[in-house]
């Protein structure tokens, strides 16, 4: 029997990622803590850039972070009546040296994709799944981003 889209995915060929949509809005909770703390350590990432170049790029990528704070946090609002309080403003600890902190924003723009990827398949058909779709594809570019740093910062040394 052929079912519609909707549903062909949880069948027996459902990804372990799946997660129902009460679990996808506490990782939509997570998620603006992560994005804040992310935009506060891409600042840190910004002030240690060795060139305007490098600093254009990680300023990019930290507004494109503010960016999805706020689609987060109306995306919770939407579905939960419920506005998110109690963010945290911490800043990051001292940095180490700039290429491992570039490392560690590759790491953790991956990291991302993997949460994002269960929020999407816990949201129903709906704008908020296609807005998570398109924060995915942010995160994908973000990491490649850092990546393309990480190489260019090693082929200077």
């Amino acid at each position: 029997m052929y079912l519609p889209y909707p549903y062909c995915y949880r069948s027996a060929f459902t990804p372990i990622w799946s997660i129902s949509t009460t679990e996808a809005i506490e990782l939509i909770k997570e998620a603006v803590q992560g994005e804040r703390n992310d935009e506060l350590f891409y600042n840190s990432l910004i002030n240690l850039a060795p060139d305007p170049y490098q600093a254009t790029i990680i300023t990019g990528i930290r507004n494109d972070e503010r960016e999805h704070n706020r689609m987060f946090r109306q995306m919770y609002t939407d579905l939960t009546g419920q506005e998110i309080t109690g963010v945290s403003n911490e800043q990051p600890e001292q940095v180490e040296s700039y290429l491992s902190e570039l490392q560690k924003a590759f790491q953790g723009e991956l990291e991302a994709v993997e949460k994002y990827r269960k929020i999407w398949f816990g949201l129903p058909q709906s704008i908020y799944k296609d807005t998570v779709w398109g924060i995915i594809l942010d995160e994908q570019k973000h990491a490649d981003k850092y990546n393309n740093l990480i190489a260019y910062n090693l082929s200077k040394k």
